[in-house]
């Protein structure tokens, strides 16, 4: 006859502990995400949802998505160092998902000052470029660079 299996017992206050964080390190998620797309529509010409979501403009969406996954980044690496006291840890992860929002605007800016031809008038072209894929891969390679300088 086989050994009667054993479960163990289940700790509720512990799984609630930790659907509770979940949720909120969820929300200064979603939060740092949101900043990073008004940071991003306030650097480029016109309304970004507009040209993304109405007027499909497929350069204005890379740099969009390009951006939203090196913030993606940034807040996962924040979210996974920060402080294992809850307070403290959703505390870093919106600090650091903020601070990883204004060096991704300012690496964006800095591309738009190197970089030949102007991003403003790339981002309005209603064709898609090549450039906008080279500035899209160029912000997910400094978005990697910027959670790894996270301390």
């Amino acid at each position: 006859m086989p050994a009667a299996l054993q479960f163990g017992s289940v700790d509720g206050a512990a799984l609630g502990a930790g659907v509770l964080a979940t949720l909120l390190y969820f929300v200064v998620g979603l939060g740092v995400l949101g900043l990073g797309f008004l940071a991003l529509d306030l650097i480029t010409p016109g309304r970004l949802r507009h040209q993304v979501y109405t007027e499909r403009n497929p350069n204005a969406a890379i740099l969009l998505g390009a951006n939203h996954l090196a913030l993606a980044i940034v807040v996962v690496t924040a979210i996974m160092t920060s402080d294992d006291a809850l307070g403290q840890g959703l505390v870093d992860s919106a600090v650091y998902g903020a601070l990883g929002v204004v060096l991704q605007a300012v690496a964006l800016r800095l591309l738009d000052a190197f970089v030949p031809g102007h991003l403003r008038a790339m981002v309005g072209e209603p064709r898609m470029s090549g450039a906008a894929w080279a500035v899209g891969a160029s912000l997910v390679a400094i978005g990697a660079v910027n959670a790894a300088a996270l301390s």
